[in-house]
């Protein structure tokens, strides 16, 4: 089991920094900015949270399969391959949470300090993101468990390979299918306390928001 945690928490490590920055910054995108294509964008990035994880899983599967790059450089039933399965079902979790936060961010704040001489990267560390941080925070908790938890894409696309891809959930798999439940049970409630860790924080940071507008 130290082996699949060592490559889950290998792939939380790749994942939240690109949660944060494509998550955050498509999120900004469809909340701050009027293009065309902008309602496809939009339902394209949450197609995801509604196909089955075997369906985005396939389809992911032979799409990177047909890419050269990839399929000479071995993406696939490795490492990486576990990373990208993990985190494209989680990354609409922050998109939509960003959309909201960027959203919610009032922009008359933000066009009184350009008018007081602040720049566009000024106004966003110092107004945008402490204002919508806190939602921001929500989703990065939400979609990180869902990454750490993710099963159907991560099988499809790295395998099941002991040492390699197997993250904590294709361990459980694993284990139930040789009828080794008790290793089975610790690792699920290892993932079962992230989950319960990962709601409670989010719990106190929208109460946290909740005071503050109180």
């Amino acid at each position: 089991m130290e082996r699949a945690l060592i490559i889950s928490l290998k792939v939380l490590a790749i994942d939240i920094p690109l949660l944060t920055l494509l998550g955050g910054g498509l999120g900004w995108l469809l909340a701050r900015r009027d293009f065309r294509g902008r309602e496809l964008l939009s339902l394209l990035v949450q197609l995801p949270i509604i196909l089955p994880p075997s369906v985005l899983g396939l389809y992911l599967l032979f799409a990177l399969g047909h890419i050269k790059f990839f399929r000479e450089a071995g993406f696939l039933f490795a490492f990486p391959a576990a990373a990208l399965g993990a985190l494209v079902p989680s990354l609409p979790i922050m998109i939509q949470a960003s959309r909201a936060a960027f959203a919610g961010v009032d922009r008359e704040l933000e066009e009184a300090a350009l008018t007081l001489g602040r720049g566009p990267w000024s106004v966003l560390f110092r107004i945008t993101l402490p204002l919508a941080r806190r939602t921001l925070l929500v989703g990065l908790a939400l979609s990180s468990a869902r990454a750490l938890g993710d099963f159907g894409v991560t099988l499809m696309v790295a395998g099941n390979i002991p040492g390699r891809t197997q993250t904590l959930p294709l361990y459980i798999y694993g284990q139930v299918e040789s009828l080794n439940f008790a290793q089975a049970h610790i690792a699920a409630l290892l993932l079962v306390g992230v989950g319960i860790a990962s709601l409670c924080l989010v719990h106190r940071l929208e109460a946290g928001a909740h005071e503050r507008l109180a």
